[in-house]
């Protein structure tokens, strides 16, 4: 979150601390300087994705090719100068910021309120102004930018602490990012992704240095004079008696700044003239009410310290809280390879949530373009919720005795004020000679591991009676008529022509390129087919963790969208489906048998007669599929209903 209003006083108080750095030269410097190192900038990610997703429609569900093809622009530019770039995501919630997510979860919810309203009254994307990232963009914008041979890292604790660390420990040029937090670490030097300019490498360098002089302190100060403006670990509603004692006593007030530029101006004024001590730190203390926790400023200026750093404030035999954070585990996994295993690949970011779940069994879902005015659609973290228990089971072999772990679950989805998590009951799949255990799945090599493997990835969508039609397929398309089948026995209200809009993206996605589809225009925008985006994006972080668990089955890069959707041709499927275009039409005239004409779907088109009578043979890969999804799923829906 970083220190509410620091960046802005910067900006405008200390106009000399913002200075304009031509990145290339800086590199040529660092090659000069140090001749067997080259220059490194380390990317805070999470505070660079709303930068990056350029693509001028984000309301349909995301335009993922040509947002890939940004994504290699903005490495390509740096290749270009020479300057590697190391890429850092956030891998967990911590809990002394939960209430924090929560409140931002909340906003969000308020925002895509709004926009739903708006797209239902003008039928269009508004402006920019309203923009909500497309679903799951820091999730896929992870596994992008590995595909694009870019090192990524998932963190182990807060992301801006990692950053940091690395940024000192590697001597790196510098952090790209927009995290005021930055300008407190005494670390490697802190550049502006908001003012990157990237066609000449020219962005805004924030000095630690001047933002000092200006305020009468020094870089040992910064710590202390973060927590005293209130940060992740001192609340800001402890602080305001300081601030007013601080404003009524300080000489620098100044009628022309707002009252939070004098906050920060008469805080630094006060921890200028007290001796930089523990001592001083406990006195603060004592004066400030801190309920009861009186560590609490000692935890904040604690916080900031990176591997190998002390400070004044805090006595040298204080461990260090973030460090220690790193040690803990939770009793969810007792085997130690298995989570060692989990830990490198979260790391490494080649699996999702995994590791969350073993060591301290939670899971998180962020909003999604979901219009919570839509009731027949339930919330997208419900729809996947029995997929979701029987991963769990998976993970924590709750089918071996024992106790049964709750899985708490932090999802947003309507109706829930996230007061507390929901504690979820881990549920086996249906595996024939039952579930496998992580060693196996893991670590055991071999064709008949293989199909453990596959058909126990299966089971946690109900569809390991179908792994010979499966396994048949092209990967990726195995993996969208997953979704597809299970979806259409959870949601009730989806329709023959959603189904066959979601089959037409699928068949026409190939061949198209991102110039092509980029260049696709829509006369309008639908609600209900923005709705539905949304639950297939999310539906792919399902089938990630799935995979993940079960010994990955699949390639991660065959479950990516933009193997399988794009947000505006998905809309302009949705629409000429439920128009009741032909389906010579939804498949752009690919077939020009003029049978056809004759039918309602896309079922005769796709059948393994058409095909061998037609000599369409080349839609067979996924025509099998599709055939699968009709003769299979409407059967077992009928069934169950």
């Amino acid at each position: 979150m970083g220190v509410r209003g620091l960046q802005g006083f910067v900006a405008r108080v200390c106009p000399d601390a913002c200075q304009t750095v031509d990145l290339r030269e800086m590199a040529e410097k660092h090659r000069a300087d140090h001749p067997d190192c080259p220059p490194v900038i380390v990317v805070d990610a999470m505070s660079c994705v709303r930068r990056w997703y350029t693509p001028e429609s984000w309301v349909c569900g995301g335009q993922w090719r040509e947002y890939l093809a940004i994504l290699q622009d903005f490495i390509n530019a740096f290749m270009a100068a020479g300057i590697k770039l190391v890429f850092y995501f956030d891998g967990v919630v911590e809990e002394k910021k939960r209430d924090e997510w929560i409140k931002r979860r909340m906003k969000n919810t308020e925002e895509i309120t709004r926009l739903f309203q708006f797209i239902k009254t003008h039928r269009k994307q508004p402006g920019r102004e309203m923009f909500v990232l497309p679903s799951a963009l820091p999730t896929f914008t992870r596994y992008a930018l590995k595909s694009l041979g870019q090192k990524t890292v998932c963190t182990l604790q807060e992301a801006d602490f990692e950053v940091a660390a690395y940024g000192l420990q590697h001597n790196c040029i510098g952090i790209l990012g927009q995290d005021s937090d930055y300008l407190i670490y005494n670390t490697c030097p802190y550049f502006s992704i908001e003012n990157l300019r990237l066609d000449r490498l020219v962005t805004v360098m924030y000095s630690r240095e001047v933002l000092c002089r200006v305020l009468g302190i020094s870089l040992t100060h910064l710590p202390l004079f973060a927590c005293l403006l209130g940060n992740d670990i001192v609340p800001e509603s402890m602080l305001e008696g300081f601030w007013h004692k601080c404003l009524t006593t300080s000489p620098h007030r100044n009628r022309s700044y707002n009252r939070r530029a004098n906050i920060l101006l008469s805080v630094a004024n006060y921890i200028s003239k007290i001796p930089c001590s523990y001592s001083s730190l406990k006195h603060l203390e004592e004066i400030i009410p801190l309920g009861s926790d009186k560590t609490l400023l000692c935890r904040g200026v604690n916080s900031y310290l990176l591997p190998g750093q002390q400070s004044p404030w805090i006595p040298p035999d204080v461990t260090n809280c973030q460090m220690l954070s790193l040690q803990q585990q939770s009793a969810f996994c007792q085997d130690k390879e298995i989570f060692q295993l989990a830990k490198e690949q979260h790391i490494q970011s080649e699996n999702f949530t995994i590791f969350n779940i073993l060591s301290h069994g939670t899971v998180e879902c962020s909003n999604s373009l979901e219009d919570d005015c839509d009731t027949e659609i339930p919330g997208q973290a419900l729809i996947y919720r029995p997929a979701r228990q029987h991963i769990y089971s998976i993970l924590l072999e709750s089918g071996k005795g024992g106790t049964y772990p709750l899985v708490k679950e932090w999802c947003v989805y309507f109706g829930n004020p996230l007061k507390q998590p929901d504690l979820i009951q881990p549920v086996q799949p249906s595996v024939t000679g039952g579930t496998p255990n992580l060693k196996t799945l893991w670590l055991a090599k071999g064709p008949d591991v293989e199909k453990q493997r596959y058909s126990t990835f299966l089971a946690c969508f109900h569809l390991q009676d179908e792994m010979e039609e499966l396994q048949a397929l092209e990967a990726p398309v195995a993996g969208f008529c997953c979704l597809l089948a299970y979806l259409m026995v959870q949601v009730n209200s989806l329709s023959l022509e959603d189904l066959n809009a979601f089959l037409a993206l699928i068949l026409c996605l190939k061949g198209k390129s991102a110039a092509q589809l980029t260049g696709l225009q829509l006369a309008e925008v639908d609600p209900r087919a923005v709705h539905l985006g949304a639950v297939l994006i999310r539906s792919l972080t399902t089938l990630l963790m799935a995979n993940s668990a079960c010994g990955f089955p699949f390639r991660m890069d065959d479950l990516m969208p933009w193997a399988v959707f794009d947000g505006k041709l998905f809309q302009e499927k949705y629409q000429k489906s439920h128009r009741g275009c032909s389906v010579e039409e939804l498949l752009e005239g690919n077939v020009e048998d003029q049978d056809i004409h004759t039918r309602g779907d896309i079922t005769f088109l796709l059948s393994k007669e058409f095909m061998t009578t037609s000599g369409k043979l080349g839609w067979w890969n996924s025509a099998t599929g599709i055939i699968f999804v009709y003769e299979s799923l409407f059967l077992r829906t009928l069934q169950s209903n």
